[in-house]
């Protein structure tokens, strides 16, 4: 490293170059201090920085130049100690007549500095091992900051003697658990819960995306460990994680590029998590840029200090800072004594001279390099905080209960040998500090707040934490404000309490802060990932139809269950209303409208067939299969109100059955009809087969034989599965349909089909017989009518499957509706025409002109041979009466036979009805 260089690095790290003429002769006694007593009390304390440059520039080594900085707020450690032997010394309860003394030493990152202070301290001189130039051992105990480089340079020296070892540092599980320093003690409760409290922090404000940065060195690594498995669990993300060296030769050479820790960091995040070791000689503040960070939101543990060096700037990127502090007391009395501190209270005491000298523009006598020019009653208290921080800090509360437990063990050992071998008052004879242990290692005792104290690590608890909110604006405010705790050992939920009115955030920010990856995903949305990021970074897609999520960031969307839908937004569940195709419906009361009206209509057409049953048109066709077909119809129309209304089990069961046979009767006696005309026109002699069938009236047996058939296949499908009440909580949003559950398809498809069969076997005879004369048939009227009735049914199987719901049963209910009204319409309006509107056709006059007009064309060319044979057809005819009525034939129907017994006749005598 060039000069230059060199000289850059001292600048901008605000070192102090020890001015010779000022303070040459304060430097070589700023090593150790010490107040005698019956029993002292040791302790290194990192008090300032001590940096000989060999090694680091050109120049030559010289004892004489080296670099010191003051730690000021490590300070109060030492005055933590002087107040507890001070108070140890007034309790009369309490180590009586014996006189509390303390030895410190500052603390360097040199090993043979170090090996040195444990000499002074153990033997009382720095140059022959084992050999104590005293004659009684006086010190029974070291106080030391609890980290690997302290233990590992003055632990192995004190574990030689047994030498009792108590650290005020935080918390450190490898210390306690290595076994390798069974005569070391951890004043610090346990320290394991500050990650869980940082993440609960960050839940609290939904910050989800944060940075991290914690000092090198086994705590730092212990507590990123931590604090990264909590933020799984509650699947929080870092957007980067930063180490920051702590050795002393790094903090000359970090450079330029420390400052720009955060600047340079490319993803964008509010919130930075901090975890600072109290041990470490880094100052973090110094390479986290403060001048470009000062809108972010800073957490970090209480062992993070308000600028050590005392710098002031205009833009504090720490204003607003939240610390989470070991929760503990104000000890009484000690405010009061940091107060009365001066160089003139203790004057051993050189560190102190150096701090006056430093902050309140003291200068040096040249004769005994004491204070002089000093301003009148000047005290720690008036020094801003970022000089000296009044309130007790955890390690100086550590520091105080340490000296308490020495206290507490040396009194039971002090006890114990005197009730062996009686002393006098004041004289404490050989006391080995190992002698101790046993007193130390299950020390518990209450202090002065109340407080209990443990030194078993088995003993010790997760510490509650205080959440501070640091002040600093206007510049130098430094002030401390408590906005919250957290307490690991309550349940969750109920850990965090805290205050967001009383929370100052940083500069510019004016509410809370948010530090998200991606914005929330409201309710009614699910993530989804973005590939290739972190977790906390997704897209927020719309749930599908009936899913729901009522929270927000949702990982999935829950669908509702069957009696519940989505509402509009997707954020709840709606209980469907239960509903059927209802009377009260619009589409409920026009069917059932219309069936009321076709079975009003119905019953009309019957009316008026009986009321003219005795005219030739009602005669035709059997009068009596037209009686049955009208009842059937009637029956149709009304088994369609069955499938309206809120079904039960009765209905279900009711429908299917008298559908079915109310449809095979009508059927069936279409059927019936189309053979009656086909039976009618094949009569062409007497005596034949088919003519007795005819005038048997086996036509009409067709009817109960069809009708048993179809009660069978209903008897077997109710007693296999009938059908039953069902729910359709698909086909119609937001509601829940009560259908009927045809139970059996199979069965349901075999009665529909079996119909089909009767239906088909109608339109194929009536087809056939639709070119027979129609004076007195209706054979084209059936073959209509079993077209539109195939039609409807032909067309209402696909559309009755791709349907559901209340379009279901109203397809089922318009298809029986359609197809009556096409039985009805088709055989019944020509008849009913000519009685309403031509009655003079509903005669055998009527009907005979009729004939004869009709044929009167055909038979131009035979008029002359008719004519001449005219008498001979009256012959015939008179004599087919006659022997109608011998063989005892019913009157109503010898008027239709005469034409049937004409027509052979009319052949012998050479007439052609074509």
């Amino acid at each position: 490293m060039c000069p230059w260089q060199t000289i850059v690095f001292l600048s901008q790290l605000s070192l102090s170059v020890a001015n010779l003429a000022d303070e040459d002769c304060l430097l070589p006694k700023v090593t150790s201090v010490r107040k005698d007593g019956d029993v002292v009390i040791g302790g290194f304390f990192y008090l300032y920085i001590c940096l000989y440059l060999t090694g680091i520039t050109h120049i030559k080594p010289h004892k004489e130049f080296y670099i010191t900085q003051l730690l000021p707020n490590s300070y109060q450690n030492v005055l933590a100690l002087i107040f507890a032997v001070e108070e140890i010394n007034r309790n009369p309860h309490l180590l009586p007549n014996i006189t509390l003394g303390y030895e410190f030493h500052n603390f360097l990152y040199s090993h043979w500095k170090t090996l040195e202070s444990c000499l002074l301290l153990h033997a009382g001189q720095d140059e022959i091992p084992n050999y104590t130039c005293r004659r009684v051992g006086k010190s029974v105990a070291a106080l030391s900051a609890a980290s690997w480089t302290s233990s590992a340079q003055i632990g192995p020296m004190l574990e030689l003697y047994k030498f009792p070892q108590l650290t005020f540092g935080s918390f450190d599980p490898m210390l306690s658990d290595n076994g390798q320093s069974p005569s070391l003690y951890q004043m610090a409760p346990k320290d394991t819960s500050l990650g869980l409290g940082m993440v609960a922090l960050m839940l609290h404000f939904s910050w989800t995306w944060v940075g991290l940065i914690f000092t090198e060195g086994q705590k730092g690594l212990q507590f990123s460990k931590d604090v990264r498995a909590e933020m799984d669990k509650n699947r929080l993300c870092l957007a980067f994680v930063k180490i920051i060296s702590s050795g002393l030769v790094s903090y000359l050479t970090a450079g330029k590029n420390s400052q720009n820790v955060l600047t340079q960091e490319t993803v964008p995040v509010n919130v930075v998590i901090i975890y600072y070791d109290t041990d470490s000689t880094n100052e973090i503040n110094y390479h986290m840029g403060l001048y470009l960070v000062s809108w972010r939101v800073w957490v970090t543990n209480s062992q993070w200090h308000i600028d050590l060096t005392g710098r002031n700037f205009i833009l504090d990127s720490f204003h607003g800072i939240l610390i989470f502090s070991n929760h503990h007391e104000e000890i009484s009395g000690f405010q009061n004594f940091i107060q009365n501190v001066s160089p003139s209270k203790y004057p051993e005491d050189t560190f102190l001279a150096l701090y006056w000298l430093k902050n309140f523009d003291c200068s040096l006598t040249d004769s005994d390099c004491t204070l002089k020019n000093c301003p009148l009653n000047t005290s720690l208290v008036w020094l801003s905080g970022n000089r000296f921080d009044t309130a007790m800090s955890d390690g100086s509360y550590n520091i105080y209960n340490a000296v308490y437990a020495v206290a507490h063990a040396l009194h039971k050992l002090l006890f114990q040998q005197v009730q062996v071998t009686p002393k006098k008052n004041g004289d404490v004879g050989t006391l080995s500090p190992w002698k101790l242990h046993p007193f130390l290692k299950n020390m518990q005792f209450v202090n002065s707040v109340g407080q209990k104290v443990y030194l078993d690590k088995k003993g010790k608890q997760d510490i509650k934490y205080d959440i501070l909110n640091f002040w600093n604006f206007p510049e130098g405010l430094r002030f401390k404000v408590k906005v919250g705790e957290f307490t690991p050992q309550v349940p969750r939920g109920q850990q965090l309490l805290i205050s967001e009115e009383m929370i100052e955030w940083a500069l510019n920010i004016t509410e809370t802060p948010r530090s998200v990856c991606s914005e929330s995903c409201r309710p009614g949305f699910r993530k989804a990932p973005q590939e290739g990021k972190a977790a906390c970074c997704f897209d927020c897609i719309p749930c599908p139809e009936n899913e729901i999520t009522n929270d927000t960031d949702m990982d999935r969307c829950v669908k509702c269950p069957d009696h519940l839908y989505a509402n509009i937004r997707q954020e709840y569940c709606i209980p469907k209303s239960v509903s059927c195709l209802a009377y009260e419906d619009p589409l409920g009361k026009i069917l059932t409208g219309t069936a009321l009206t076709l079975t009003i209509l119905t019953t009309g057409v019957l009316v008026l067939f009986v009321k003219h049953r005795d005219t030739p048109i009602v005669k035709a066709n059997n009068r009596a299969l037209s009686y049955t077909l009208l009842v059937s119809l009637t029956f149709c129309f009304l088994c369609s109100l069955l499938f309206i209304g809120r079904p039960n089990t009765a209905t279900c069961i009711l429908r299917q059955i008298t559908f079915g046979a109310v449809f095979t009767v009508a059927v069936s006696t279409v059927l019936a009809k189309t053979v009656t005309v086909l039976l009618a026109f094949k009569v062409t002699a007497p005596g034949r087969r088919v003519r007795w069938l005819l005038v048997s009236g086996a036509p009409n047996s067709i009817i109960p034989i069809c009708s048993l058939i179809q009660l069978t296949l209903c008897g077997i499908w109710m007693g296999t599965s009938p059908p039953f009440i069902d729910t359709d909580a698909h086909s119609e949003h937001g509601h829940i349909i009560i259908v009927c559950n045809k139970g059996s398809l199979t069965a349901f498809y075999c009665v529909l089909g079996y119909l089909g069969s009767l239906a088909l076997g109608s339109f194929t005879l009536a087809f056939l017989a639709r070119n027979l004369p129609d004076t007195f048939n209706e054979a084209k009227y059936l073959t209509f009518s079993m077209l539109v009735f195939c039609s409807v049914w032909v067309t209402f199987l696909p559309v009755y499957h791709s349907t559901q719901g209340k379009a279901m049963v109203a397809m089922e209910v318009f298809s029986i509706l359609a197809s009556s009204a096409g039985l009805l319409g088709c055989i019944f309006a020509p008849k009913c025409y000519i009685i309403l509107l031509k009655p003079n056709k509903n005669s055998v006059r009527g009907i005979r002109d009729k004939t004869h007009s009709q044929r009167k064309k055909k038979i131009c060319k035979y008029e002359q041979v008719a004519s001449s044979h005219f008498n001979i057809i009256r012959e015939v005819v008179e004599h087919s009466r006659h022997r109608l009525r011998s063989q005892r034939e019913p009157t109503k129907q010898l008027n239709s036979d005469q034409h049937r017994t004409v027509l052979p006749q009319l052949c012998k005598v050479g007439y052609s009805p074509h």
